[in-house]
């Protein structure tokens, strides 16, 4: 007759099998193995551990086993299951992720990956999430063709990281068009388990132009902002924009102003007023490089926050809710810090601009 084979406990081996058998967050598969064993260490046979617990004597056997041989780590994890283990050429399927296109289509899915190589979807799913693959995803990018790029990247990141002393550094723009959208319907408001909505359509009221200087000086003005609407975005329009910051900063201060290339910032009308007021200093950024200029992020935030979800119905409404904005923001202004290096940058544009000529040298041979 086939006998058993016992099971003995040290006291710390006990204790532990009696918690995970008693606790209420356990998985209940290492719950009952915890419970087998220690009805089996108390003396009991199979059949009877099975009856108690409800389980199949060959079963309580199993485990009886498992855990004489390699106590609790047997019973902790199942041993590996049988059949085929599926074959799946990982490098492969990048490949063909990454220098392919599927017939047809610009990217490839999930399931167009599947049937090209004879896998599950799920399959081609975790290979892209282990390899950080998105090809359903595009970013995208423009790489500056200005022949003085280093030096007026160095210039400007220079401003940001150490500003002039007695001087503010002001980030300037202007964001146009911007519409004055009405819904033909009111919105649903948000609810637990929906989110708010809108309608598709819209009616236009007009459009305005938001002139903005942001303040990149720690200290002074720091994440501040002078702000103007107008109804167009001329040299006109600029320049009265220009006297308001002369009004609006301390007369001891010079000013250095970074803007981008519009025509406006370059009229001969602004140069001979510019001539006249020479406590202020233009920066242009790079062409193509517009990033450079902080009030962009500020935009950024003011159209996320404000704007694009907004329900304008005329354009003062509008100039309205923008002008709010701003005031909140003064109330406690917080600066945008920079902190990436100029050598840094180049480095990135220059690796950008040589992929891309061999891109194209590709593309003509």
């Amino acid at each position: 007759m086939r006998v058993a084979t016992p099971i003995e406990l040290t006291e710390v081996e006990r204790n532990r099998l009696v918690r995970i058998a008693e606790s209420q967050t356990t998985e209940v598969r290492l719950a009952r193995r915890a419970g087998i064993v220690l009805l089996c260490a108390d003396g009991l046979d199979n059949k009877t551990v099975g009856e108690i617990l409800g389980v199949d004597r060959i079963a309580v056997g199993r485990w009886r086993e498992r855990y004489a041989e390699a106590g609790f780590t047997a019973i902790e994890q199942d041993l590996p299951r049988g059949g085929r283990k599926p074959v799946v050429d990982r490098a492969e399927l990048v490949r063909l992720t990454t220098q392919s296109v599927p017939e047809a289509a610009t990217q490839w899915s999930t399931r167009l990956m599947g049937e090209k190589l004879g896998i599950s979807h799920s399959t081609v799913s975790r290979v892209w999430k282990a390899s950080g693959l998105k090809p359903h995803r595009l970013e995208a990018f423009k790489v500056s063709r200005d022949p003085k790029f280093a030096e007026k990247l160095d210039e400007i990141v220079g401003l940001y990281v150490s500003p002039p002393a007695h001087a503010l550094v002001l980030c300037c723009d202007e964001k146009s068009q911007i519409q004055a959208l009405d819904r033909t319907q009111p919105g649903l408001p948000m609810k637990p388990g929906r989110a708010a909505s809108m309608t598709h359509d819209y009616k236009r009221h007009g459009t305005t132009t938001l002139f903005a200087a942001l303040s990149a000086t720690i200290g002074t003005l720091d994440g501040s902002v002078i702000s103007r609407c107008e109804q167009r975005h001329r040299h006109s329009e600029w320049l009265a924009f220009l006297k308001q910051i002369d009004r609006e900063t301390p007369k001891e201060k010079s000013l250095h102003l970074i803007c981008d290339n519009y025509s406006t910032h370059k009229h001969p009308a602004v140069k001979t007023w510019l001539e006249k007021h020479p406590r202020f200093h233009i920066h242009f950024t790079p062409t193509s490089a517009s990033w450079l200029n902080m009030v962009e992020r500020f935009f950024r935030d003011i159209t996320t926050a404000r704007l694009r979800n907004g329900v304008f119905r005329s354009v003062p409404e509008l100039t309205q809710a923008i002008d709010e904005y701003i005031v909140h923001h003064n109330k406690n202004p917080k600066p945008f810090i920079w902190t990436a290096q100029a050598k840094d940058i180049l480095e990135k544009v220059i690796r950008a601009n040589r992929r891309l000529s061999s891109k194209q040298n590709a593309t003509l041979h």
